[in-house]
């Protein structure tokens, strides 16, 4: 477990309401149409001066929480899925006892998290890989792409593409397609987003680089020609909460801290 914290000369105080209203405002949260509900999910105390960020809101992340005395956690994957079982059994009763006997509040942002332009999570991975934006694509825009910037000559091959990834990321990424292939145009989107392969191709990319890929996938890109770097869900999508979090530390003077809870998928 990696902790980092921004160094913030003094302790500052601002309300749980501020806080919300200022992270709805700054991720544009009620103009997407999501998975999961997006905001403030569990109510804790009033006051925050504390804050951890992290990717996920599991357990390890809500004890690790409590052991650094936070007032809230921020993450990109929280609760409350229309997908997932809605009891309070289990898991999901053991995480929730421990926010609620420590007075906690949980901040989740999904989609707008992925999808800002600065501080989203596809916007900072472009920024550690050097990458160059030109537009986006995909359902609701989330979906990036762009060029090889001053971190990688243009044109680079796949091969040496997927090797800039990895040194990046501290993780191999796979690599679906011919590692000799010149790439000029990138297309990119964080996280689970594999379901956007034809909206990438249809960028006129050379590769698609996600977190995540399926079995489907690998046989559009062999037929397609468009390579895909599948460099994990986790790995892709740490930055973000990251970014937000140094923006309010910077903007009201709180203790932010974010904790890195290994995932190698």
């Amino acid at each position: 477990m990696q902790k980092m914290s921004p160094k913030v000369s003094t302790e500052s105080t601002l309300t749980r309401t501020e806080l919300r209203d200022y992270l709805e405002s700054l991720l544009q949260a009620t103009r997407f149409r999501d998975y999961c509900p997006n905001g403030l999910q569990v109510e804790g105390r009033e006051q925050i001066r504390r804050v951890v960020c992290g990717v996920t809101a599991s357990q390890a992340l809500i004890d690790a929480a409590i052991a650094s005395k936070a007032d809230a956690i921020l993450v990109h994957h929280g609760w409350f899925w229309k997908s997932e079982d809605g009891t309070l059994t289990g898991h999901r009763k053991s995480r929730m006892a421990s926010l609620l006997a420590h007075d906690i509040n949980l901040f989740a942002y999904h989609l707008p998290l992925d999808a800002h332009p600065e501080l989203g999570n596809n916007a900072q991975l472009a920024a550690r890989l050097g990458w160059q934006i030109a537009g986006r694509f995909g359902e609701q825009d989330i979906g990036f792409y762009g060029v090889p910037g001053d971190k990688l000559a243009a044109p680079t091959c796949a091969g040496e593409l997927a090797k800039h990834v990895e040194k990046v990321l501290g993780r191999a990424p796979l690599l679906i397609g011919d590692a000799q292939k010149k790439i000029t145009r990138i297309a990119w989107c964080t996280g689970g987003a594999q379901s956007y392969f034809e909206a990438a191709f249809a960028t006129g990319a050379d590769m698609f680089v996600s977190g995540e890929i399926s079995e489907q996938t690998v046989h559009l890109a062999r037929e397609t020609g468009m390579n895909y770097l599948a460099a994990g869900h986790h790995a892709t999508e740490r930055y973000g909460v990251q970014a937000v979090g140094a923006r309010l530390a910077q903007e009201f003077g709180i203790k932010v801290e974010y904790i890195e809870i290994d995932n190698p998928v």
